[in-house]
């Protein structure tokens, strides 16, 4: 089998001109969105961290709230009504049959002098709640920035790979015209054809396969970001000068000591268990006494209220009569008028202080329940914490794992390249020279597509295994 120089050409074009020809082709219509700015996009318009931002603000609230708890309660009421029939004047303290208008006012004011402690441990307890509200905004945009750097550095691989499968399409493609020419010439037989059909098919479903993956982690990290997959953008890939500085010697008991001050999920648990200790001194505040100060100011007025305007008698009135005689029983009346509005307020003025002792006796048990409760949440806020604390030490462990192996297997695979490369560019020459035939070229060929094809998928589990280290370390992500 020969392959004529015309596909040795292609073949060198393809492997040495095509990504200086990659790197100067440069979607202009795209926008350029490297890392950083993929993350920032995503932190500014992802919903569920405005979502959380909003509990955060309740959390604020809730706080301001226990505070003002502290303040005193003061109360006012004004009232003014009309009163028909036979009514208690309650200005005069009389009954009448004539319609009266009444009205009164009061400032009433308390506050709690001891309860307990519950409202000293309720801001404490919603203090540490709004901690745990905004490590959990914090959790909600790690979890945002892992989801971004996973599916942006998928999107790099999948586009590198296409690269690749574009390249072994043209080859096939290339190698099919001449399996033509020579099967046209009585050269090749219909089962060389056949193989080259097949070769050509499988590079093409390769393409399209590695095209959807494109498409499929584009639409992915476009719906991350909230952003419309129309505006297209440009990927950056790191180079790899960038790749040879990657730190990739960490000690596991570093990186933990450090996770344990910083990360969002352990600050999350340890500041919802210190609420909760501070929920169980509340709970255990309701089973003592509350004691209460508050004091009154009242007044009142009614057209009712009369006062002598002269001390000549003017008349009688009956008011009763003698059960034994039948005689009728008279006061002198005297010449009045109604009490004026304001001197009524001020006569009628009066004020009253005291303090209120509640002592809980019993309530159907519902204050030593609810303490029993709250120290079952504590205990289990502190299982919480002591999970997600192990948790976290268990995946650092392996991501440092992890980082070391991938390490070793993206020097093995440069290592591979390096080889496959040297090895296709000797068979090229052998070839020219009449040594080699074109199944060796072919050979040569796919061995360096799939070695290119480890090195990428290498390159990029590299990256994405320290980028990971600086994800627990709280460290910015970046290419």
């Amino acid at each position: 089998m020969k392959i004529s120089t015309s596909v040795i050409n292609v073949l060198f074009a393809i492997f040495f001109l095509a990504p200086i020809y990659c790197k100067a082709q440069t979607d202009t219509t795209a926008q350029v969105l490297t890392l950083s700015q993929a993350i920032d996009s995503a932190l500014t318009n992802n919903l569920n961290v405005k979502k959380a931002q909003f509990d955060e603000g309740i959390n604020d609230a809730n706080l301001t709230l226990a505070k003002a708890a502290l303040l005193p309660s003061i109360t006012g009421t004004v009232a003014a009504y009309k009163v028909f029939g036979r009514v208690l004047d309650p200005t005069t303290n009389t009954f009448t049959d004539a319609s009266v208008k009444l009205a009164q006012g009061n400032l009433y004011a308390d506050v709690t002098l001891f309860q307990g402690f519950q409202r000293i441990n309720q801001i404490k307890a919603n203090k540490y709640l709004l901690e745990a509200g905004k490590n959990n905004t914090r959790k909600v945009k790690n979890d945002l920035v892992l989801s971004i750097l996973t599916t942006y550095l998928q999107l790099l691989s999948n586009q590198e790979l296409l690269k690749v499968a574009k390249q072994q399409l043209i080859v096939s493609r290339e190698e099919l015209r001449q399996q033509e020419k020579f099967f046209k010439v009585k050269q090749k037989t219909v089962a060389d054809l056949a193989m080259a059909k097949s070769v050509y098919a499988g590079s093409d479903l390769n393409v399209i396969n590695a095209q959807n993956e494109v498409e499929r982690t584009y639409l992915l990290l476009s719906q991350l970001m909230e952003r419309n997959p129309a505006h297209r953008f440009v990927a950056v890939s790191p180079s790899d000068d960038e790749l040879n500085i990657l730190n990739t010697r960490y000690t596991p008991a570093d990186i933990y000591t450090r996770s344990l001050q910083n990360f969002p999920d352990v600050l999350l648990s340890l500041n919802r268990r210190l609420a909760t200790e501070k929920a169980v001194s509340v709970a255990r505040g309701k089973l003592l006494p509350t004691l209460s100060m508050g004091g009154t100011i009242n007044t009142s007025y009614s057209s009712n209220l009369r006062t002598s305007v002269t001390t000549q008698i003017t008349g009688l009135a009956p008011i009763g009569v003698v059960s034994t005689s039948g005689d009728q029983v008279v006061t002198p009346v005297y010449q009045s008028s109604v009490l004026s509005f304001g001197e009524q307020l001020k006569q009628n003025f009066n004020q009253a202080v005291g303090f209120t002792l509640v002592i809980p006796v019993l309530n159907g048990l519902q204050s030593r329940v609810n303490l029993r409760k709250a120290k079952i949440l504590n205990q289990e806020a502190r299982l919480d914490e002591q999970i997600v604390k192990t948790n976290l030490n268990k995946v650092i462990n392996e991501a440092v794992l992890d980082l070391e192996a991938a390490n070793k297997k993206y020097k093995a695979a440069q290592a591979n390249f390096t080889s496959a490369k040297e090895a296709f560019s000797a068979m090229s020459d052998r070839y020219t020279v009449g040594l080699a035939d074109g199944v060796d070229v072919l050979v040569a060929v796919t061995g360096r597509n799939v070695a290119e094809f480890n090195v990428i998928q290498a390159k990029y589990d590299l990256v994405f295994k320290s980028k990971l280290i600086d994800y627990y370390l709280g460290n910015p992500l970046s290419l």
